[in-house]
């Protein structure tokens, strides 16, 4: 499994794997990304871990409509996955953590 955090109230768009943008007809399938219980507080933002398969090399995230509301152009940030002791050595750093 590979990681990645997530601001609270951004979503998760186009996803990448090792041939390029996940293809659902091929996979047949959606790619498996879900978020976990365990979140961070880091400068002041709130962080959620979330989980993705092996096979996802990269994903795109961009702002819920709720936060680019004022905005004409969206923003969007791709975002390289972690390895799970990467993660820990993260979560150890935060300056606060919480689980829901």
């Amino acid at each position: 499994m590979k990681y990645f955090f997530l601001s609270d109230g951004w979503l998760v768009g186009r996803v990448w794997e090792f041939g390029g943008l996940w293809d659902e007809s091929a996979w047949r399938r959606r790619p498996q990304i879900q978020r976990l219980n365990l979140g961070m507080i880091e400068h002041g933002e709130k962080l959620w871990l979330y989980q993705a398969e092996e096979a996802v090399l990269m994903v795109e995230v961009k702002p819920s409509n709720s936060l680019g509301a004022g905005s004409s152009i969206g923003q969007v940030v791709l975002r390289r996955l972690m390895s799970a002791d990467q993660a820990l050595e993260r979560l150890t750093k935060a300056e606060d953590l919480f689980n829901p």
